[in-house]
């Protein structure tokens, strides 16, 4: 039970909370401006792709896998603020030891101190984002939501260029080192606006019977979820529609590169475009969503991505036509996991969102690992990346045939 002294007035308004939710994933999501590290991380230490892509993988699954799983139980039960704290910190250990990369430029090294020990600190920050804004805004959970996490999203198009230019005007090291400072003060700063309402708060006027919300069904527990087919359905769908967007979250860059040539300032331009529609997509899907429904965008999105992926490899053959394809991509990122977590508060309630959706990510986790190094893989074995997009076009469209029948036939939503 969350003690009472995290059951305050938010401060100056209750839209603090999705205020610090946007900082808290902000700092987190520069793992996903990763792309950019992956050529000078070959070339400076005579790794493999698939060496230089190991350690974002690995963040990304204890970011979903351990983090968030772990510290969504705990938030639930100890309040959001402490729990962001901790990944705070975590942040700040992780990028400081990969900032010692010069001293052990091992794949080992940085996968562990980046991998596994800031990916914790990723999840343990990012898993308090979304129930506190969505227990502060019953009555517009998707925009609350969807502002949350918008700056996981967004932080590629922040980071990505800059990040560019510190590597060839400094080191690797160094970026790392900038990034621990950055990273763990922003999050400390943003946990201390993390709360949640007193029991049974709602705003004035507020229908509980409103789009989003699980009408008078009794909030399902975790062990509940886990009973439940649709949790699993559900799983399956976040699994096949993160697996292309994460993979190419990681390639981009990489592809503009080695494949179409570019220079890796130009070709970085492609993870802004995908980062603005990764950020701010999530927050216009949440607008949107909240107006026709969230099952409405995500069939849509879905589709379109699916076809995209598919196309990739025989289209995006320009700077140009590989910044309107990232932006295709980062927006159907944006939909899944801005609108996620409406479609699980729909089926479970949101008392206890934070672990069973914390549980849900287990799939992000595992698409993490298998995304991003698949591609990986195959460009050093074939040196191209075709079977790789078109798996996720197939993988993606799979995500759309389950919400299309298996999301609208149980619970009926728009």
């Amino acid at each position: 039970m969350v003690k009472s002294t995290e059951n305050v007035k938010p401060f100056i308004s209750r839209w603090s909370v999705p205020i610090s939710g946007f900082l808290l994933t902000l700092m987190g999501g520069i793992s996903y401006a990763w792309a950019v590290f992956v050529v000078p991380l070959q070339e400076t230490f005579d790794w493999s792709r698939a060496e230089a892509v190991l350690p974002v993988s690995v963040y990304l699954f204890f970011f979903a896998v351990m983090g968030t799983l772990f510290g969504g139980y705990l938030q639930d039960k100890y309040g959001p603020r402490k729990i962001a704290v901790a990944g705070s910190l975590l942040l700040f250990l992780g990028y400081f030891m990969a900032a010692q990369i010069d001293h052990f430029p091992y794949v080992w090294w940085l996968t562990l101190s980046y991998g596994v020990i800031a990916g914790m600190g990723c999840g343990f920050t990012y898993c308090v984002a979304v129930p506190s804004a969505r227990k502060w805004f019953p009555d517009r959970p998707a925009l609350a939501v969807a502002i949350s996490v918008t700056g996981f999203g967004l932080a590629a198009t922040f980071f990505a260029p800059w990040i560019t230019r510190m590597i060839a005007n400094t080191s690797i090291a160094n970026t790392f080192l900038v990034l621990a400072v950055l990273t763990s003060v922003v999050s400390l700063m943003a946990a201390w606006l993390q709360r949640v309402p007193s029991e049974g708060w709602a705003p004035a006027g507020f229908n509980s019977n409103n789009n989003g919300s699980n009408g008078n069904k009794p909030d399902t527990t975790l062990r509940g979820a886990f009973k439940s087919r649709f949790f699993y359905l559900q799983w399956v769908c976040l699994f096949s529609l993160i697996f292309g967007g994460l993979m190419a979250m990681a390639h981009l860059v990489p592809y503009g590169v080695s494949t179409l040539g570019m220079e890796r300032p130009i070709a970085a331009v492609a993870m802004i475009w995908f980062g603005l529609a990764n950020g701010f997509g999530r927050t216009l899907a949440g607008f949107i969503a909240d107006k026709v429904g969230p099952l409405t965008v995500m069939l849509v999105s879905f589709l379109i991505s699916g076809v995209a992926f598919l196309l990739f490899n025989s289209l995006a053959t320009s700077p140009m036509l590989l910044n309107i394809f990232a932006l295709i991509f980062g927006w159907g990122f944006a939909v899944t996991l801005g609108l996620m977590p409406a479609i699980t508060t729909a089926a479970f309630g949101a008392k206890n969102l934070g672990a069973i959706y914390g549980a849900l990510l287990t799939a992000f986790g595992l698409a993490a690992l298998l995304g991003p190094m698949a591609a990986a893989r195959a460009y050093d074995l074939t040196g191209d990346y075709a079977l790789s997009f078109a798996g996720a076009g197939v993988l993606s469209l799979v995500g759309w045939g389950i919400c299309l029948f298996g999301f609208k036939l149980k619970y009926k939503m728009r």
